[in-house]
């Protein structure tokens, strides 16, 4: 068990619009000003998705620069990750063009899967070559795990030298295509996982707060914002804000004794772009 939580923000994703909840930031500066409130509050990791002037999924790494160099000016210390997400975008070298950009992070989903109206597909080789490329820019991989076959995946990849360390899981349960937020299977996923690696939980729709408390109570690091849940309440009685979200992960790491695992501990230990640092003259070593 540990007592050091890791915070895992993601306020935007691909799907929610202001049509469906006002909160939600869509331009560079609403995701700007959201994580750096956010960054204020305490997170370890901010996991940032791109939006056009019409507010649909961009790819753009145009745009992507425009955030990550705002986030980077107010929140200097976060560790960024940007998304290479394969729900709206199958080309390799548009989902591979945030990589570029040389983010700290970048989601690596592990095969391919079904949402409740849509389909990510993630073959083999995108997997292998987004990886490959991560790797060349010295972007550490965030793998994304909806089900069990996809830690299986990873570890596989692992084992053949394509995913390089350090090593940092997402487990997202509540898809109905995927893991289910009970606790044999959050279990069963946890087990999977070799014991050095890091991972936080994630809950998608109303089982979020279940699953984010399942974390916070068990020591483990948690996933949270709007990319996943727009709501306050399992009843769905209004809308919440990402910093509201963020704001009551605290509230229950403070009833449980937790303390935030920040992104310097982090950086510590590797989960930093080492290219990118090498090239404005900063030392790299992770010790």
């Amino acid at each position: 068990m540990n007592n050091q939580i890791l915070i895992n923000f993601c306020p935007t994703g691909m799907v929610p619009q202001k049509s469906i909840t006002p909160h939600v930031p869509i331009s560079p500066q609403e995701i700007i000003e959201q994580t750096h409130e956010a960054y204020e509050l305490g997170i370890t990791i901010a996991h940032l998705h791109a939006r056009d002037e019409e507010g649909i999924p961009t790819y753009k790494k145009t745009t992507y620069r425009d955030i990550f160099e705002g986030v980077r000016k107010h929140c200097p210390k976060l560790i960024i990750c940007g998304s290479s997400s394969g729900r709206n975008f199958s080309e390799f070298e548009k989902r591979s063009e945030v990589i570029e950009l040389q983010p700290d992070m970048c989601s690596l989903t592990l095969s391919s899967l079904n949402f409740l109206k849509q389909a990510s597909v993630n073959d083999p080789d995108m997997i292998i070559a987004l990886a490959e490329k991560m790797v060349d820019n010295g972007v550490v991989p965030e793998l994304e795990c909806f089900d069990l076959g996809m830690i299986n995946y990873g570890k596989y990849l692992i084992k053949k030298g394509i995913l390089k360390g350090p090593f940092y899981w997402n487990l997202l349960f509540g898809n109905i295509a995927g893991f289910q937020p009970s606790l044999i299977q959050i279990g069963t996923a946890i087990q999977e996982i070799p014991e050095s690696h890091i991972f936080s939980l994630g809950g998608l729709g109303e089982h979020q707060l279940a699953v984010n408390s399942i974390a916070i109570a068990q020591g483990y690091g948690v996933r949270i914002g709007l990319e996943d849940n727009i709501w306050w309440d399992e009843k769905r009685t209004r809308h919440c804000t990402n910093l509201e979200l963020v704001r009551r992960i605290h509230d229950l790491m403070v009833i449980h004794g937790r303390e935030l695992l920040t992104s310097e501990t982090l950086r510590k230990i590797g989960f930093f772009n080492k290219k990118k640092l090498e090239k404005i003259n900063l030392p790299v070593s992770s010790n």
